[in-house]
């Protein structure tokens, strides 16, 4: 792999092609982003140029598509035909089974393996990318063919996402999209309901200074975008609308019982699952 072509050099592009470097990869990788995107990669180091994507497709042995998931699509349905046969299209999407679905059947030049590092900020934009940003995070592979992860680019790929730091994890894209409802859209959403509660029912902004950290913390997510959002949502809706109905349910069985021992147990269970977590 000697040349990496980086579809959408935001934050996930961007911390990829610094990730790259250092890691040791001395290749060139060349940008495919908005004028002002692309400059700020090049000063920053995460690309060394940019390029219209048939140019960068032509020539990259790997193409990466970090774009919010609708541009993923609509790069898919062009990139085929612009691409060096025989290269690997792999992207960063946060959800998988729209994006798989359509890459069987638009790539037939080129492999395609889906793909979705669990790392990211609420923050957008390359100046936030973080050659660490991977680092300790796992990294979900979505193969649909057997052989998929067998082929000499897929196991280079695999390579460097070892050395950049993250963990592959492999799954069905249906199965990858039912887990991330919860663990990921889930906790987006529930951010995004609790800073919309309370900004609406507080008589004056002033008493948010009566708020601690706790509020903080947990209102975190709620700055993201509503752009890289609005995506996700509309191509994983039936498994939010489960993990969203199941949440709902906890709420309103806590609300029943404010008053009962009852009120232990949800403490004691998601104080385990918290814990888990920062293990």
């Amino acid at each position: 792999m000697q040349i990496v072509a980086i579809v959408g050099v935001g934050l996930i592009g961007g911390s990829f092609g610094l990730a790259l470097r250092k890691a040791g990869f001395d290749g060139r990788i060349l940008g495919v982003s908005s004028e002002a995107a692309i400059a700020a990669a090049v000063e920053c180091g995460a690309i060394d140029r940019g390029l219209p994507l048939a140019d960068a497709a032509g020539d990259a042995d790997l193409i990466y598509l970090a774009q919010p998931i609708g541009r993923i699509m609509d790069t898919l349905r062009r990139v085929d035909p612009l691409a060096k046969e025989g290269a690997l299209i792999t992207d960063a999407g946060s959800t998988k089974s729209a994006i798989v679905s359509l890459a069987r059947n638009v790539i037939h030049r080129c492999q395609f393996l889906g793909g979705h590092p669990m790392a990211g900020k609420e923050k957008r934009g390359v100046r936030e990318a973080e050659p660490d940003l991977f680092r300790g995070r796992t990294y979900v592979l979505t193969p649909t063919r057997e052989g998929d992860l067998t082929t000499s680019r897929a196991k280079e790929f695999l390579g460097w996402i070892d050395r950049i730091g993250a963990t592959p994890v492999v799954m069905g894209p249906d199965q990858h999209d039912l887990v991330v409802s919860f663990t990921s859209h889930l906790p987006q959403l529930a951010s995004t309901a609790l800073a919309a509660t309370v900004g609406e029912n507080l008589e004056s902004p002033e008493y948010l200074d009566v708020a601690g950290p706790g509020l903080a913390d947990t209102t975190r997510l709620a700055k993201s975008s509503y752009e890289i959002w609005r995506d996700i949502l509309a191509t994983n809706t039936d498994s939010i609308e489960r993990a969203l109905a199941a949440y709902i349910a906890r709420l309103e069985h806590m609300r029943e019982n404010l008053r009962t021992r009852q009120m232990q147990e949800q403490f004691e269970a998601g104080a385990a699952l918290a814990s888990r977590l920062r293990r």
